[in-house]
């Protein structure tokens, strides 16, 4: 085999990484993979073929595995959480702009995603790169979030009874759980791996500005989310049988295209514990 290849989007936004086998990597490559991740903010794989302790195994090299509180794990390993949909099913997970856990108070690191069971066509997903939303902002709208916080919830989503993920994909509502609840995190962080700044807001789970109520909060907010999901800051990846996109939730957002009704698609998801955000 020839030597790995990092092979940057065009965007801006994440890598592809060619030429290398998950299952065997020397402590060389893994370094440079782990270089390519905090830099590019999302990494793509093909031809991977991992099982399901291949997959905990390359999870484990890079810290502890986040159980997912909300979605069914495999039978067998509880580690690894079904991103799934069936064909009868007309609404899918993830169907909008959002990063993973901004609702903890500590959110994950990151999140690796295997394709088992894919559509015959359809089921892409796309990344925004959020270092270069911040990069890009004017000055005025840098000025106007330096030293803001927002809130962070996942009550509208897991504890609904009409809506979000649960209800609308059959499972029970979380309404009454202590599973549910806020978290408060800077609008702007910066990431403790690459020292860059990176936009910390997202359109699924930040609910308003810390001080200002969701109405004053809006107009700011909106303007960010507008700015974020310019697609000159987008990539799109185009899921095959053995591919694993692994992304950073501290710099990315993540839109699973939702293109395939009448088909099944179900996905391998595994989340990285991560630490408290500055």
């Amino acid at each position: 085999m020839r030597s790995m290849e990092i092979r940057p989007d065009a965007s801006g936004c994440g890598a592809e990484i060619l030429r290398v086998d998950l299952t065997d990597l020397s402590e060389a490559d893994f370094a440079r993979i782990r270089g390519a991740y905090i830099e590019h903010g999302v990494i793509f794989f093909r031809d991977q073929n991992l099982t399901p302790e291949q997959h905990i195994a390359f999870a484990k090299r890079w810290g502890p595995i986040d159980i997912n509180k909300f979605f069914t794990a495999t039978p067998a390993h509880p580690e690894i959480a079904e991103v799934r949909k069936e064909k009868e099913q007309t609404v899918n997970i993830g169907g909008g702009w959002h990063t993973d856990h901004s609702y903890d108070q500590v959110p994950a690191m990151g999140s690796i995603l295997v394709a088992r069971i894919l559509p015959e066509k359809g089921g892409d997903t796309l990344f925004a790169n959020m270092y270069l939303a911040y990069d890009t902002l004017t000055d005025d709208l840098k000025r106007q979030i330096r030293g803001l916080r927002a809130v962070h919830s996942n009550r509208h989503v897991f504890g609904a009874t009409d809506g979000g993920y649960n209800s609308v994909e059959g499972g029970p509502s979380f309404r009454n759980s202590d599973l549910v609840g806020d978290a408060v995190h800077p609008v702007v962080l910066t990431h403790p791996e690459s020292g860059r700044k990176a936009l910390y807001v997202n359109p699924a789970f930040t609910t308003h500005i810390e001080g200002r109520t969701p109405e004053e909060s809006n107009p700011l907010l909106f303007a960010l989310y507008a700015h974020a999901m310019s697609k000159e800051r987008v990539c799109r990846f185009v899921w095959q049988l053995g591919s694993i996109a692994f992304w950073d939730n501290r710099c990315t957002w993540h839109f699973a295209l939702n293109d395939y009704q009448g088909q099944q698609r179900l996905m391998h998801r595994i989340t990285i514990a991560g630490r408290p955000l500055h």
